[in-house]
């Protein structure tokens, strides 16, 4: 049976749910797994359209529930592996060359950074698999820190299967409504991206009225 060409169900034509729907019609639970992993790559192919689809294909019987949960699971773990890499090939060092190269940054934030990824890190890799926008971020500093391989795949692979099945059953159970999950989620990833942005600014304007500060002491 094709996804896309369901005659009850709401048909995923165009766009990314298109180029996923043609993957799982393709290769099956591989095609689903494919989309994850480069989800992981490229951020913005959002996994909450990817994994309701999934769903909905498993629902559809264009796969299994079973198939769709592993493979989703398994494209997140090499995407993250990936990009755990790119972390491993920066390293510490040209790290802070490049944090150096920053403005409005000191030498100390980065050191502090460090420290405290040292000391959070595993709850970070974790919780940040659930989290929409930093589920690609976080393995790159898990490289940088050079943490054990095999706890950052057990800490990847069970975030991400909780965050999969969430999305994935969501799919399953909707049906043809798939597309509300992701209508949701986008919110979440908006709200979280906000907070960033309002994060990156505080720290900004709190850089610059040190600097205006310490030129007013000299």
């Amino acid at each position: 049976m094709k996804l896309t060409t369901t005659a009850s169900a709401q048909q995923p034509a165009d766009g990314i749910a298109g180029w996923a729907a043609g993957l799982v019609d393709t290769l099956g639970g591989p095609g689903a797994g494919l989309a994850i992993a480069l989800e992981n790559l490229f951020p913005p192919l959002p996994s909450e359209v990817i994994l309701p689809l999934t769903g909905f294909a498993a629902g559809q019987g264009v796969l299994s529930l079973a198939s769709a949960l592993f493979w989703t699971t398994l494209g997140s773990v090499v995407g993250a592996v990936a990009l755990y890499w790119i972390g491993v090939l920066v390293g510490r060092e040209r790290m802070h060359t490049l944090w150096g190269k920053l403005p409005l940054v000191k030498a100390s934030d980065l050191v502090r950074t460090e420290e405290w990824f040292a000391k959070h890190g595993t709850k970070a890799v974790f919780l940040g698999r659930m989290v929409p926008v930093f589920r690609s971020l976080v393995s790159v500093p898990a490289g940088v820190e050079r943490m054990p391989m095999p706890l950052f795949v057990g800490l990847t692979a069970l975030g991400s299967l909780i965050w999969n099945t969430a999305l994935v059953l969501a799919g399953y159970w909707l049906g043809d409504r798939w597309d509300v999950v992701g209508t949701y989620v986008g919110v979440l990833s908006k709200v979280v991206l906000g907070l960033a942005v309002v994060g990156v600014i505080a720290y900004v304007t709190v850089r610059m009225r040190g600097r205006s500060e310490d030129r007013r002491s000299s």
